[in-house]
């Protein structure tokens, strides 16, 4: 069971500082927007770079932008040591998985909370993570859509057949309250924001989590 905080709740200003505080956590996780593929902004490549640098854990980067195809494997040369991208937004997901891996980083595929998991499972030989989204992706603070844990389960069910050793993600709205059944339904690796950034004690937070988590893992 591995927490992966995202930095987008975090202080910007700080970013150093605000990694120090998720010690503690499995990953780091790095949320790039860019006001395309969704409606916000946020960080790129020379961010990412600076961030591998210092962060003393490893960078969880999270792919909502347009043409993966030819960043993604950028961003694991950047320092990224799992790279994932938006099926949706990939010309030829099963290429853009296995450029990731070529070039040194985890391969994950993410899915909105609209997009089906059964046409992409084929790719699970490609893939070391599938992200299944629990809100819309571009903004957090988003509320949990419980109705995507059928979802998780149909992914956790998918990967157990293939006998894979691919982790299931599940990101938004993932809080001590709604942890614990992403968990009954498949996920063991959880990405959280406000729940930690937003406590006084982030780490404290991350392994409230984490023991939420492995109580209750499927």
């Amino acid at each position: 069971m591995q927490i992966s905080p995202s930095i987008l709740s975090a202080d910007f200003a700080n970013l150093e500082s605000e990694l120090a505080r998720i010690r503690n956590a499995d990953w780091a996780h790095v949320d790039v927007m860019d006001g395309h593929f969704v409606p916000n902004l946020t960080l790129g490549l020379p961010i990412v770079e600076a961030l591998a640098r210092v962060s003393p854990i490893p960078l969880d980067c999270h792919l909502m932008i347009e043409d993966p195809d030819r960043w993604a494997p950028r961003y694991a040369e950047a320092g990224g040591s799992s790279v994932t991208f938006h099926v949706e937004a990939a010309r030829d997901p099963r290429e853009v998985a296995r450029s990731i891996r070529a070039a040194g980083a985890r391969s994950g595929m993410a899915l909105k909370p609209g997009t089906a998991f059964a046409p992409y499972e084929e790719l699970l030989t490609d893939l070391d993570m599938v992200l299944v989204m629990t809100v819309e992706p571009g903004f957090g603070g988003q509320s949990f859509m419980a109705d995507q844990m059928p979802k998780l389960a149909q992914v956790r069910e998918a990967v157990r057949r293939s006998g894979g050793e691919v982790w299931v993600q599940v990101d938004g709205g993932v809080s001590a309250t709604t942890i614990e059944q992403c968990a009954e339904a498949g996920a063991d690796v959880f990405v959280a924001g406000s729940a930690v950034y937003g406590a006084d004690d982030a780490a404290a937070a991350v392994d409230e989590l984490r023991e939420l988590a492995t109580r209750h893992q499927h």
